[in-house]
């Protein structure tokens, strides 16, 4: 367009602006004219535009969420199966699980995801995630809601989910659409019930009037009523134990004659005859009164008002041996409840025995049509009917039970403990067939299915803090990458996370632990019970490379942690160890070498006193062989040797990562045993170099050089994202030539004398210790010297020129109760990197362990974003010492000569 006295300007007529610098001319010529775009002739045309743009990292730091390449995945995938391949031609039978831990992502300030073991949502997400597993892995199987873990201080036991499918690939209950959920209300009644018992009790050839009903202990609330102060209400009785207070306000509001539920006394019989017997419970009382609690019915049955017996005429439930050899399990047709007469069907017991026609290993056919007649045990009947004499031995009593409980509107059934799997699976099909006819949900509670290998078995269980999953084991290295990476993706999927974020910012694992279990398919199969040096081998080579214990923990190490070293518990203690070593193979030598020549206990004999931590707990260790071969019964002879030392890493192919590790240090250790002729005497080198990433890195380099000489050709850069997480790098600055980064290093953590607290005594964790490592490249020795709070850092070479590492320990925060609380907080740190021909700081940063304006966090920070924001706000690349400054005295600790304890004032000038 042509404007007097501004000649020619552009316009763009499609957006009705004037051309700009955005604009690119496509034409160009002195005579208007024949540029003109409507001059000429034109077809019809299409035009198509695309637009393309790449962005592409110069340089990755390895992180968390994305921690390999897949170049990187695809090598580790293929040394898993070469490593696989080794274990069996060397027919190792190795199998491997482990603990998984997770928290909420919706509620990470809450007590039940940091402190406490119970909480208001821990149980349904837990339920949450087992059915997305069940779903996975328990078609056909039996869900299970079951007892946990009771410790001291805990009013009630904990709960567990359990869900168990047999190994054989049939079924154990066939319509998962009768598990009832625990978010539903089903408006379950105690009619209901009643008669849920009683149609169990038809199909296992019994008689339903040995139904009764159960209430709460009338006499007992009586009397708790006559003890509450006058002026409060029954309802609100304002006591200070609030689930006494609860249990209080719900007695009083249901009423004394509610009835809680209904009892069915069951038993296998053991002789010939009808399978199944029941029968009167003779009590003190005109009623079942329970036992006061919160507990389900079964637990708070009153069997010490039962009849007395002899001992050796009670009925014990006895849990089988795991060393017998465990003959198949019958079909699933064949384990139907019995029509109560013999039959031609044999069922096998856990012996592997088959019992003749009319024993109590007959079987029957299956479904409601085989239905039993009640005068098949006319005989029993009359037996069970028979009232014990004073002093008489009453054995004949039925003394376990089914219940039946309606709770929250929903029916739960507690099962009886059992001997013999055959049996509770027998139980459970008669329950699941009157669930059927009744179309009502059901939740099992109560007494597990027996141990028994013939049947897999995955738990979610509560701990401080966490939720627990007990993955079944994986036989190679495809089942473990599966089933860890399925186990991540449902945890988060149902809103649990792998990782937890401090109120600072700094990135950490879940805290709870991710121990790794080691066995066999069965008890004869387990490598380290066939080859005991095994075991020796592993204890002797963590030992000697520092790096296995402390890059993969949490942040408590130390000897009072959850899983400490040999070396860690007593100062004598690999003296001790190397004797058992030795002891290890002259035993083996004298005995041969042979499959099964070594006795599975010589192990757990030889090392069972040494693997504890400083009070002698044998669980809290960091090789657990309380699963091995332990005298102290049948549940502690499997085999399994747990490695504690492994905190929860955020991604699943992390954890395969380490696993990986292990199970190729496993396959060197069965071809070549690890028989060093003096084990390392770290002494406080322990926790003075190995507690900083620089010398952790170093070590575990070393371990896959030696792997790879071996013919595993794994890589340290598969590791350097646990590194980045395990040590956070906090900053850097340089100057002059001279870099200096400051990263996290480990700290061993102080537990204290006992303190009286609510309920009892407690003993605090001083936590207020940290340490972080200093490492400077390009220094001058002899000019250059690194300070923090104008006190000299105790740089050491490191083997490469002008490079140094040092360590400085500081107190972060000052809790209630410390290890010496007149120490006052430390913090900010003040780095310099101080110039002695010049006499003055060339360089330095600030570290600060809070909020540099001093405020206090009140949240925990939402996702990883807010925690990075959090991390970077605290370090500062200025603030370093300004003016002239003097070389302050050097105060190296022979003891500890890589580490600056700012706890110790300085020496004299």
């Amino acid at each position: 367009m042509f404007l007097p006295g501004a000649g020619w300007i552009g316009l763009d007529p499609t957006s009705g602006l004037l051309a700009g610098e955005g604009h690119i001319p496509l034409a160009c010529s002195p005579e208007p004219s024949s540029a003109a775009p409507v001059s000429g002739a034109i077809d019809e045309c299409e035009t198509e535009f695309e637009h393309h743009m790449e962005v592409s990292r110069v340089w990755e730091a390895p992180r968390v969420t994305l921690p390999y390449t897949d170049e990187q995945w695809s090598d580790i995938e293929a040394l898993g199966h070469q490593v696989d391949a080794d274990l069996l031609a060397g027919d190792v039978r190795l199998t491997q699980g482990g603990e998984p831990t997770f928290v909420s992502v919706d509620d990470r300030d809450g007590a039940e995801w940091n402190t406490e073991a119970m909480g208001p949502t821990k149980r349904l997400l837990s339920a949450d995630l087992m059915d997305k597993l069940r779903v996975k892995y328990g078609a056909g199987g039996l869900l299970h809601y079951g007892q946990g873990k009771w410790y001291p201080g805990e009013q009630l036991p904990r709960w567990s989910l359990n869900l168990y499918w047999r190994k054989d690939g049939e079924p154990v209950w066939t319509h998962p659409e009768l598990f009832a959920s625990e978010h539903e209300d089903y408006k379950v009644t105690d009619v209901q019930a009643k008669q849920f018992l009683s149609s169990v009790a038809k199909r296992l050839a019994l008689d339903p009037k040995y139904v009764f009903p159960t209430f709460e202990d009338t006499w007992y609330y009586l009397w708790r009523e006559r003890k509450l102060p006058t002026n409060v209400d029954p309802f609100d009785a304002r006591l200070a134990d609030p689930l006494e207070r609860d249990r209080l306000r719900k007695v009083f509001s249901q009423g004394l004659d509610k009835v809680v539920g209904h009892v069915l006394p069951v038993a296998r019989t053991t002789g010939a005859g009808p399978r199944w017997t029941s029968g009167e419970w003779f009590l003190r009382a005109e009623r079942c009164y329970l036992v006061p609690g919160d507990s389900p019915l079964g637990f708070r049955l009153p069997l010490d008002s039962q009849p007395w017996a002899a001992e050796g005429d009670m009925p014990w439930v006895h849990a089988p041996d795991q060393t017998q050899t465990f003959a198949p399990l019958p079909a699933y047709s064949r384990l139907r409840y019995a029509k109560g007469s013999s039959e031609d069907v044999v069922v096998t017991g856990a012996q592997g025995a088959a019992a003749g026609p009319g024993s109590a290993r007959t079987a029957a056919g299956a479904g409601l049509a085989s239905a039993p007649l009640l005068g098949a045990v006319k005989g029993v009947a009359a037996a069970s009917l028979k009232v014990p004499a004073a002093f008489e031995s009453a054995g004949w009593i039925t003394r376990t039970a089914l219940c039946a409980e309606p709770r929250d509107g929903r029916l739960y059934l507690f099962m009886p403990p059992m001997s013999v799997l055959e049996d509770y699976l027998e139980l459970v099909s008669a329950i699941e067939d009157t669930a059927a006819e009744m179309k009502l949900p059901v939740i099992l509670e109560g007494y597990e299915p027996p141990r028994d290998p013939r049947l897999a078995t995955l738990r979610v269980t509560p701990d401080p803090g966490v939720i627990e999953v007990n993955i079944h084991p994986a036989h190679n290295w495809g089942e473990l990458v599966e089933q860890t990476t399925h186990l991540y993706q449902s945890a988060h999927e149902t809103r649990l996370s792998t990782e937890k974020f401090m109120l600072d910012g700094r990135h950490t694992g879940t805290g709870g632990g991710n121990h790794f279990v080691l066995g066999g398919a069965t008890v004869a199969d387990s490598p380290f019970l066939r080859r005991p040096d095994l075991l020796a081998s592993m204890i002797g080579y963590w030992h000697n490379h520092p790096a296995l214990s402390y890059l993969f923990s949490g942040l408590f190490v130390g000897p009072t942690s959850q899983a400490p070293r040999v070396d860690e518990a007593r100062n004598d203690s690999v003296y001790e160890i190397e004797i058992a070593f030795a002891e290890l193979q002259r035993v083996t030598r004298e005995i041969g070498t042979g499959e099964g020549a070594c006795p599975p206990w010589l192990i757990d004999r030889l090392l069972r006193n040494l693997l504890i931590d400083v009070t002698g707990n044998t669980h809290r260790a960091e090789f657990c062989i309380d699963k091995l071969y332990s005298p102290d019964g049948p549940t502690g002879r499997l085999g399994l040797l747990e490695m504690r030392a492994f905190e929860m890493p955020p991604h699943a192919r992390m954890s395969l990562t380490q696993q990986l590790l292990m199970r190729a240090l496993v396959s060197r250790f069965w071809k070549e045993p690890y028989r060093p002729a003096r084990l390392k005497r770290w002494n406080t080198e322990l926790h003075d170099r190995f507690m900083l990433p620089h010398f952790i890195w170093q070590d575990l380099c070393d371990v896959v050089e030696e792997l790879n000489a071996f013919g595993y050709p794994i890589k340290a850069d598969w590791f350097a994202p646990h590194l980045n997480f395990r040590f956070p790098r906090l900053g850097d600055f340089a100057a002059k030539g001279v870099e200096v980064e400051l990263r996290m290093a480990l700290e061993p953590w102080h537990v204290l004398g006992e303190e009286n607290a609510a309920g009892g005594t407690a003993r605090f964790v001083d936590s207020s210790l940290e340490r972080i490592q200093i490492r400077a490249t390009g220094l001058v020795g002899d000019r250059h010297v690194v300070t923090c709070d104008g006190r000299v850092v105790p740089l050491q070479p490191t083997g490469r020129v002008g490079e140094f590492v040092g360590a400085v320990r500081y107190r972060a925060w000052n809790p209630p109760s410390a290890l010496h609380p007149t120490i006052d907080v430390h913090a900010p740190l003040t780095v310099d990197l101080l110039d002695t021909w010049m006499s003055r700081s060339i360089g330095g940063c600030q570290y600060h362990v809070a909020h540099p304006g001093g405020r206090s966090y009140d949240t925990f920070p939402v996702n990883a974003y807010e925690a990075e924001a959090r991390r970077l706000n605290r370090f500062f690349r200025i603030g370093h010492t300004p003016g002239t400054m003097q070389a302050p005295r050097d105060e190296r600790n022979p003891n500890f000569p890589f580490t600056l304890d700012l706890r110790r004032a300085p020496p004299a000038a």
